[in-house]
């Protein structure tokens, strides 16, 4: 294997390992989605860690919440995901995560 292939097969494992530890309930369906999200080269340049949460909080919105629909209505994206942010979360803690999305900095009340 080359050294690039080796660091690909690294970070797949770190983001796997991840995901394990912070939704360990996740459905194996939703998790390869996740893992897939994940590997994208948007995402490449980030920590595994930082990589799989924005993964994650992008699957659930887009496949769980309103949220396409409030961005469709005319919404922009902050409204949007402070509109849909308690489904989020609920989405998380459903899976294991103690982690919330009204947790990041970003994140407006």
């Amino acid at each position: 294997r080359s050294g690039r292939e080796q660091m690909a097969t690294k970070r797949q494992m770190a983001i796997r390992a991840a995901l394990r530890a912070l939704v360990p309930g996740i459905p194996l369906d939703e998790a390869q989605d996740i893992l897939i999200r994940a590997g994208r080269p948007a995402l490449k340049e980030l920590p595994p860690l930082t990589a799989l949460w924005l993964a994650l909080t992008s699957h659930i919105r887009h496949r769980h919440t309103e949220y396409d629909t409030l961005l469709a209505d005319g919404y922009d994206r902050d409204a949007a995901r402070f509109f849909v942010a308690e489904a989020t979360d609920d989405m998380l803690t459903s899976w294991g995560c103690a982690r919330s999305v009204r947790d990041e900095p970003d994140h407006k009340d």
